[in-house]
């Protein structure tokens, strides 16, 4: 006997719409905050002057370049599912 129970709910468009929503504003906070580091460790690269700290701001932002190149290949597709999805949902 099948009998539907509260655990078994249906994703409809505005839940999964809510879900993409959240995940772009993740990653774009990660984005910031990124961008964030790589700037403080220049800054202090630029206020100390050796080349101790000149090393770690090429190291960062290597790095770094590699980590926002793999977000910015998840965080575009995603955007534009978000912007194409409210236009969606909106209309319903």
């Amino acid at each position: 006997m099948a009998v539907e129970s509260d655990t078994e709910r249906r994703l409809d468009a505005a839940t999964a719409l809510g879900y993409v929503r959240v995940a772009v504003y993740a990653l774009t906070a990660l984005l910031g905050l990124s961008l964030l580091v790589v700037g403080t460790v220049a800054l202090i690269a630029e206020v100390k002057g050796t080349w101790h700290w000149a090393i770690h701001l090429e190291s960062t932002i290597s790095y770094m370049a590699v980590f926002v190149s793999r977000l910015l290949f998840v965080l575009v597709p995603l955007f534009a599912v978000l912007l194409v999805g409210r236009q969606v949902v909106d209309r319903d």
